[in-house]
């Protein structure tokens, strides 16, 4: 999330007279997550909607979804990722708090701030990280890489090195499995 938009909500209506509220918002070109930078393919949506639940507790719930960028675990070519999140924290106001604080209470995290300009971006990019799959793959079929030079096989010819031209289409490893001698292995 680029920190030079930070999402955010008021609240102090919401604090004095109760009820709810809602937000929404786009994000543009990446979410950072720590150290970590999730590259986005286009705008990436979100919505909240924050209900006072209590004397100075809110329910905060919302969703992001959009198409984040991710090595194919094949080829390794940028490929778009649909990820959708949604979410739901225990919020207390307690004036004059700097910075959002998690703590347990009653094994439930509660997320203790302190001005009613709530920053939604970590609940925003937490969300969001979590929702990513492991891997990516670009398409169903996708060849991947040589294994004997490194070429993307999608854009390259069958023949793209001497190696593969002469082993055909097995690999390394299925030419060393023909080598082993299997009998009396149990």
């Amino acid at each position: 999330m680029d920190y030079g938009e930070i999402q955010s909500i008021n609240l102090a209506r919401l604090l004095r007279e109760g009820g709810s509220t809602e937000a929404r918002g786009q994000i543009a070109g990446k979410i950072e997550l720590g150290n970590d930078t999730i590259v986005l393919q286009d705008v990436v949506s979100w919505r909240v909607s924050v209900t006072a639940v209590g004397e100075s507790e809110l329910w905060l719930s919302g969703e992001i979804a959009g198409y984040a960028m991710m090595e194919c675990r094949r080829c390794l070519d940028p490929t778009p990722t649909l990820v959708r999140a949604y979410f739901q924290h225990m919020l207390r106001y307690q004036p004059g708090l700097e910075h959002l604080e998690a703590i347990e209470e009653d094994d439930e995290e509660v997320f203790l701030f302190g001005k009613p300009d709530l920053e939604l971006s970590p609940f925003l990019s937490e969300a969001f990280a979590l929702e990513l799959p492991y891997t990516a793959l670009c398409q169903e079929d996708c060849p991947g890489l040589c294994e004997y030079c490194g070429a993307n096989l999608k854009r390259a010819p069958q023949d793209c090195c001497p190696e593969r031209s002469q082993k055909g289409k097995e690999g390394k490893l299925a030419v060393h499995l023909k080598k082993l001698d299997l009998e009396g292995i149990e």
